[in-house]
């Protein structure tokens, strides 16, 4: 007869949490649950609460300050562990759970695991309505973690302790599946997270994890062959899936071989060192001139572990009408894409056995030559960029990057989402030394969140990839670069990150409002409104309006500050920055750089974007000619 061990739903649930494994890259075997972050109230205090107290030693609670920031951090951890570890979040009901519909989203869009567990109203509903429930008048099954359901890769509500039985191992399949990888919800009933059940022995036995490597159709394999063996001008592209399948060093050697130009998506960023002579760039709307110049060049273009999202081929007008796109993908879902050519398998397996059936095939040394060039030009204008300071004496993201860029070390680490600052990181950043084997890459490794582009992201997930880094990289730093608009969308975990003595740097650019969107708003014709604060309604508008002192904010959440003036030179902020690092380091806690940064100075691709332009505009002009060219993708 199998053993039983009676415990409470909420204390199963914690106990196979703690017996779960993940083997990371290089082999070593670590807890597939790093921690929890955890925001309790009525919904998850006791059942919950209780049982992650008792294990509170092997699965560590972070107390957060608000369930999206906290959530948001989570879902950063799993990015900086390459997808083979994962955080939970908790949440009470109501208000607190719906705060983290938000992170469940980036998780969704970008692909990454996290485990949500919001608290829910009772099953038995004697107390209903209970504080905080929506009462829907037609189904009184519905709660509002039903908001979960459409940004979740797998959802469940469990209503009796017995359901855990089943769904757990599904939980598991979903966060370590390179294909259905995404955010899990177990939505919790508050009474039935206190019931007890005689649970098997088996189920808390200790389980590993290891990510499966799917092998592609040897048909599928044979046809993607042939069509790279009769390539003049092919262009290697490396998305997220390549760095979460650890194919750095195999998609590097596929290139060497075939001599094939390699370029990067955001989530690939950091693969390849930038110096490396078959490197063209980065890809896309916020990427380079010379990554987007050879994609409208090439005749046949590999996609490898990319959605290929519109940032990504510039609203599918970035690739020549008569090119051939063949695409390698875990998950089929992505590969079959736009009528390619789709092969179906891990990406550094598929790599490795595609190289070996394209036999001696190699592009041209004219086609290597045109990478060497035109990336030559778009470094020339990244160094013109980075050099002195914008309009009026005031820094530029690009020298900010700069900076950043030449003081990271090969174990750093540089994250950002949103606003203007994508488009320097992903566009300008020149990757280092890149170490493959050990982890993805280690070259200066980069999140840069555009699946998604969530402000407040980027000032709440260095929290998170400072706890990830902190064993995997003792040595590297953790760097957030962002605008004011973020900062002021979500900085409460500022003081979290404080409290739990995890140190990075952020560095705030305060260039007066939203500007990114500004730029887009006056670039197509319309008026600036509502996105700078000086075009925006109130009093505060103004000259000498109200304005926020970001430095004084950052102190009182805790964080080591410094405070660039307005004026101040590429070499003042450096200054200030290597003084933020030192601080982070000897203080265990946030530091953050404040400086103000010219509002209207960008680095420009020069690729197209689809937005909606009326015809009043004067961008709808070259609005409707781009439209023509994406026909060949309809």
């Amino acid at each position: 007869m199998s053993s039983t061990i009676r415990l409470t739903t909420a204390q199963a649930l914690v106990r196979w949490m703690t017996a779960q494994r993940s083997e990371l890259l290089d082999g070593t075997v670590v807890p597939l649950f790093a921690g929890v972050f955890g925001i309790f109230g009525h919904g998850n205090v006791l059942g919950l609460g209780t049982a992650l107290h008792e294990v509170a030693d092997e699965l560590p609670t972070w107390r957060g300050q608000n369930e999206q920031g906290m959530a948001l951090a989570a879902v950063a951890y799993a990015r900086a562990t390459d997808r083979r570890q994962v955080m939970a979040a908790t949440s009470s009901i109501g208000p607190g759970a719906l705060n983290m519909v938000t992170a469940a989203g980036l998780a969704h869009a970008n692909r990454l695991p996290v485990l949500l567990l919001p608290g829910d109203t009772f099953v038995g509903r004697a107390p209903d309505p209970v504080l905080q429930q929506v009462e829907h008048f037609g189904d009184p099954t519905t709660t509002v973690n039903d908001a979960f359901r459409p940004v979740s890769r797998y959802f469940d509500r469990i209503t009796k302790p017995e359901q855990l039985i089943a769904t757990l191992p599904q939980v598991a399949r979903v966060l370590t599946d390179p294909a259905d990888c995404g955010p899990v919800t177990l939505a919790l009933p508050q009474d039935v997270q206190a019931e007890e059940l005689d649970f098997p022995a088996a189920m808390f036995e200790v389980r590993v994890h290891r990510t499966p490597r799917p092998r592609p159709d040897t048909r599928a394999l044979a046809e993607a062959a042939e069509v790279l063996a009769h390539a003049e001008r092919p262009l290697l592209v490396l998305g997220g899936g390549a760095r979460y399948s650890g194919a750095g060093a195999e998609a590097i050697a596929f290139a060497e071989k075939h001599q094939v130009p390699v370029v990067e998506t955001v989530a690939g960023r950091t693969l390849v060192p930038h110096d490396h002579p078959l490197y063209g760039g980065a890809l896309g709307i916020v990427g380079s001139a010379s990554a987007n110049t050879l994609a409208l060049e090439a005749d046949v273009v590999l996609a490898v572990g990319t959605r290929l999202q519109d940032f990504t081929t510039s609203s599918w007008t970035g690739f020549a009408p008569d090119v051939r796109l063949v695409t390698v993908n875990a998950a089929r879902f992505d590969a079959v894409k736009h009528n390619a050519l789709a092969v179906t398998g891990d990406a550094r397996e598929t790599l490795v056995e595609l190289s070996e059936a394209a036999g001696d095939a190699r592009s041209s040394a004219a086609w290597v030559a045109r990478t060497s060039e035109v990336k030559g030009r778009w470094d020339a204008e990244i160094d013109r960029l980075r050099a002195g300071v914008g309009p009026a004496g005031v820094l530029t993201y690009a020298t900010v990057t700069g900076v950043v860029n030449d003081e990271s070390t090969p174990d750093d680490y540089v994250l950002t989402a949103s606003g203007g600052m994508p488009g320097e990181l992903h566009g300008g950043w020149r990757t280092g030394e890149v170490k493959h084997g050990t982890s993805s890459t280690s070259g200066a490794t980069m999140d840069l969140e555009y699946g998604f582009s969530c402000m407040g992201y980027e000032v709440v997930a260095p929290w998170g990839a400072a706890m990830a880094r902190e064993r995997t990289h003792p040595d590297g730093l953790v760097t957030s670069i962002f605008g004011d608009g973020s900062y002021l969308m979500l900085n409460s975990e500022l003081y979290s990150a404080a409290f739990s003595g995890h140190p990075y740097v952020a560095v705030v650019c305060d260039n007066g409002g939203f500007a990114v969107i500004h730029r887009l708003q006056t670039g197509q014709g319309a008026a600036g409104f509502n996105n700078l604060l000086s075009d925006s309604r109130g009093p505060g508008a103004g000259e000498g309006g109200v304005r926020v002192d970001f430095a004084a904010h950052a102190a009182s959440l805790g964080a080591h500050v410094e405070d660039v003036p307005f004026g101040s030179s590429a070499e003042d902020f450096r200054a200030a920055y290597l003084r933020a690092r030192e601080a982070a380091r000897a203080q265990r806690r946030p530091a953050v750089v404040s400086c103000k940064v010219a509002e209207s100075s960008w680095t420009e691709s020069g690729a197209w974007w689809e937005t909606g332009v009326p015809g009043s505009l004067a961008g709808h002009t070259s609005y409707a000619e781009a439209k023509q060219r994406q026909v060949r993708w309809l």
